[in-house]
């Protein structure tokens, strides 16, 4: 127990995340790919509908990816669609409440340059408690198991998974 957290382990908060990043990873590699396939098509619509003043316009699309992920962290859920399928969500590692918009700007931004140079530093999350990996841990968040956050007599501020009525 740490962290401020004192109703839970970090086991508990964090059992199984390493594997279940990677395929929601997965997930959203393909869900980006598909988004940025579809909106291709309809820049290149746009610029064919605009005798060509409309394809620089295809130059927003390799932003998808960062707003992708920057605008799902700062959504209700926490989390991009893939880490929501695969259930977790990203919460601050000190009171475990949603990010903030600067520490979700940080989290992609060091993932994003993590991943350019060839991804090798996301070991780092092999050998740190909690699993945090570096741009987790420069922008102070964590990745945890929704069900840890909604477990009977769960959350610090959470309340409990099901309700009997």
């Amino acid at each position: 127990m740490s962290y401020g957290t004192p109703y839970l382990d970090d086991d508990f908060l964090t059992g199984g995340v390493l594997s279940r990043r990677c395929f929601g990873w997965l997930i959203d590699v393909v869900l980006i790919a598909v988004l940025i396939w579809v909106l291709w098509w309809i820049l290149v619509m746009f610029g064919l509908l605009t005798f060509g003043l409309g394809f620089g316009a295809v130059s927003i699309l390799p932003w998808v990816p960062f707003l992708y992920q920057f605008l799902s962290l700062l959504g209700a859920a926490s989390a991009t669609p893939g880490q929501r399928m695969m259930g977790l969500a990203v919460r601050r590692n000190d009171d475990l409440g949603p990010p903030t918009v600067l520490q979700a700007l940080v989290f992609v931004l060091v993932f994003y340059v993590t991943m350019a140079t060839s991804g090798l530093l996301l070991v780092v999350a092999f050998f740190t408690i909690r699993h945090r990996a570096l741009h987790d841990l420069l922008s102070g968040l964590v990745v945890v198991r929704v069900e840890a956050l909604t477990a009977a007599g769960g959350g610090w501020n959470m309340q409990g998974g099901t309700s009997v009525p």
